[in-house]
């Protein structure tokens, strides 16, 4: 792990692989150690991956701005201005992928390739989860394992948690993310009026992937993305929930690497 000044807090990051670079954006109070080792393992053989804490998760600092969608791609940009990054492949996770689209609006000419992962384009258009699925995966309260208990109930479908011990997919977590910063994030994330009306405007070539079991942002979401972005590419998982990149990390990985590849 190392640190950057960007935009003015510190970002903690970290650095794996080589080759042109892939900037990966995490999503809803989740810090870097919460990506999937396989998965990076893959993408870091073929990309320069740069994974982040947003601002206030993990080992990043915050100030007293108020949090935004515009403001984590901002800092994004930051991040990438301070590891001398011109361009690169970007890729968003649930709210990362807001960040995501933010950035690509904001700094059409950093992006080279989009990858949206279970994304949505917010606002009004946004087809939200259930109340109870979002008091699930917003409660820190309880111990570690009851913590973990409530969010795999909704990470993964529950036919797939009949069959598998969620344990045995997902990495151990060392970093945490304060009630105070998750709140912030949350505040930033269901205020942001979204982007359907400026999705055309998108020209980076942009792959959309969705699992069709997932409760916390519906497949219909990236239905939308899809159909809104043009030329844009939709792949459904089929069995998977919000949490494709542990049911699935090598047909993920699989699927980027070669939309990221392509015609390059």
């Amino acid at each position: 792990m190392k640190t950057a000044h960007a935009n003015g807090i510190d970002l903690a990051y970290s650095e794996i692989g080589s080759g042109f670079p892939l900037v990966m954006i995490n999503g809803f109070a989740s810090p870097m150690d919460t990506w999937n080792p396989p998965l990076l393992e893959r993408l870091s053989q073929r990309f320069h991956v740069i994974i982040f804490d947003n601002r206030g998760t993990g080992y990043s600092t915050s100030s007293g701005e108020t949090f935004s969608i515009p403001l984590l791609a901002e800092d994004t940009a930051a991040l990438m201005d301070a590891l001398g990054i011109s361009t690169a492949h970007l890729l968003g996770l649930s709210m990362g992928a807001s960040i995501a689209l933010e950035f690509v609006l904001a700094f059409p000419k950093r992006a080279k390739k989009l990858v949206l992962i279970a994304g949505t384009c917010g606002g009004e258009r946004m087809i939200r989860m259930m109340p109870e699925t979002w008091s699930k995966l917003s409660d820190r309260s309880g111990s570690g394992d009851e913590i973990a208990s409530r969010i795999f109930s909704v990470l993964f479908p529950e036919e797939w948690l009949a069959t598998n011990d969620p344990w045995k997919y997902c990495p151990v977590v060392h970093e945490t993310t304060s009630p105070e910063i998750a709140a912030r994030q949350e505040e930033a994330f269901f205020s942001w009026q979204g982007c359907w009306e400026r999705l055309p405007e998108i020209r980076c070539p942009t792959l959309v992937m969705t699992g069709t079991r997932d409760i916390v942002i519906p497949p219909e979401n990236s239905r939308i993305l899809a159909a809104r972005i043009p030329g844009s590419r939709l792949i459904e998982f089929p069995g998977a929930g919000h949490g494709l990149q542990y049911q699935c990390p090598a047909a993920v990985a699989d699927t980027i690497c070669g939309f990221l590849e392509e015609n390059c």
